[in-house]
């Protein structure tokens, strides 16, 4: 009978172990397989951001150009091969940057989404003028800073115009003079802020020789990041929609087809930010081997460094702008056309400059706001013929044709121009 007792004392327990063991083996197997679906989600995610962001645009065919640049330097050290196709594989990166700061504009709303376009849009030239200072080629950060104020306010304007022109010829384009007029009037109060040393070296009358120019430069520079930092506050606060296309205001039939064709992101918020710092980082190392390059590639391909500097360089840093201000034109959305074109060249001449000589004052670069007779000259009469153009408020292909024209003579004049100052002894 004791046995009998024990054996049905022992059986119970295990049953209850044998039970709680497959519990714990089904509670295993389940948290594997939640495990493995996590995983494969988490690639699934990854591959599909890869693919829109990789293998959404043709474009995106030129960036194996960039490795390439990197292995033609190691085994040749061909400066115009390596300068070539630095400047191939930069510019699918910098239009991707301008991709990902767009899809990051859809989480933040229309008036931060331009001020991010135009920041990240002149990231690519920021980047190489720092490399540039790091190497003592301060014509070339000055020349390339002013090359990008020349393209955007020109060649990008300009192209943005023609095409929203022929695209919609039978509709007038018409855009908020406000904004234009104030943009001007920052670009002016920059070209003022180039002009004064310029001036004061040329006319020598510095208080103290060599020293008057540079301690004013940087004066005018902080001064100028002030005013930018107010212009910023004006807009994020009284400016609401700044961005806003003022022609949806006016006729209902075209929200109503606007909100048909209103597009969504095609990644989520941190992903943006993920691709916005993979873009940055490769567009950096890219950089360093752009600048190492210029001087050889001059030799190389026979072109003056002024050319390479004010032309060639600014054209692949604004690949982004120029892209996306094409078409918002061609959507009749010419004040987000404007605010992405003007709103860089607001950026650069008010930000990216000024900010530029406090770096390099910290850095103890003598960098200053004197850009030569010449390149001053060339930045007065563009902001006056821009000026010009958008004072009445309307835009047309022929006014496009027009700025593209004279980015034209400003493409030709730089390749006549022997800067004697384009080669600077490194320290």
């Amino acid at each position: 009978m004791g046995s009998l007792e024990v054996k049905s004392i022992i059986e119970p327990h295990d049953q209850s172990t044998s039970t709680s063991a497959s519990t714990n083996r089904n509670m295993l197997s389940m948290k594997q397989f939640s495990e493995n679906c996590d995983k494969k989600q988490l690639w699934c995610k990854v591959i599909t951001s890869l693919k829109i962001a990789l293998f959404s645009n043709k474009i995106n065919l030129l960036i194996p150009f960039g490795p390439l640049a990197m292995l033609v330097d190691t085994l040749t050290g061909n400066h115009g091969w390596v300068f070539f196709l630095s400047l191939l594989g930069i510019i699918p990166l910098a239009e991707r940057l301008g991709w990902a700061t767009e899809q990051l504009a859809f989480y933040t709303g229309p008036t931060v989404g331009g001020l991010l376009n135009a920041t990240f849009g002149n990231a690519t030239e920021l980047i190489i003028s720092m490399y540039a200072m790091k190497h003592g080629m301060l014509r070339v950060v000055q020349q390339s800073l002013l090359g990008s104020i020349l393209s955007n306010m020109l060649l990008v304007l300009g192209c943005a115009f023609f095409c929203g022109g022929i695209f919609l010829p039978k509709k007038e384009q018409v855009f908020d003079k406000s904004n234009a007029v104030m943009s001007s009037g920052l670009l002016l109060m920059a070209v003022m802020g180039l002009l004064f040393p310029a001036v004061l070296h040329f006319t020598h009358t510095e208080l103290h020789f060599g020293k008057s120019e540079l301690a004013l430069s940087r004066f005018s520079s902080c001064v100028m990041l002030i005013a930018y930092g107010a212009y910023l506050f004006f807009q994020l606060t009284t400016q609401k929609n700044s961005y806003s296309p003022i022609t949806e205001e006016d006729s209902p039939k075209e929200d109503n087809s606007d909100d048909d064709d209103e597009e969504s992101p095609d990644i989520s918020k941190y992903e943006c930010v993920i691709w916005l710092s993979i873009l940055t980082l490769f567009i950096s190392i890219l950089s360093e081997y752009l600048v190492n390059t210029i001087e050889g590639a001059s030799v190389a391909m026979n072109i003056p460094i002024a050319f390479i500097s004010v032309i060639l360089l600014p054209i692949v840093g604004n690949a982004a702008e120029h892209a996306s201000a094409i078409m918002f034109a061609m959507k009749d959305k010419l004040d987000i056309s404007l605010g992405v074109a003007i709103g860089s060249s607001t950026q650069i001449s008010m930000f990216a400059i000024p900010f530029c000589v406090v770096v390099g004052w910290i850095m103890g670069r003598p960098l200053d706001l004197n850009f030569q007779l010449f390149e001053t000259a060339t930045l007065f009469i563009t902001v006056l013929v821009v000026a010009f153009m958008l004072q009445d408020g309307t835009s047309n292909y022929f006014k496009g044709v027009m700025l593209v024209f004279c980015y034209l003579i400003v493409a030709a004049s730089f390749f006549v121009h022997i800067d004697p100052l384009s080669i600077q002894d490194k320290p």
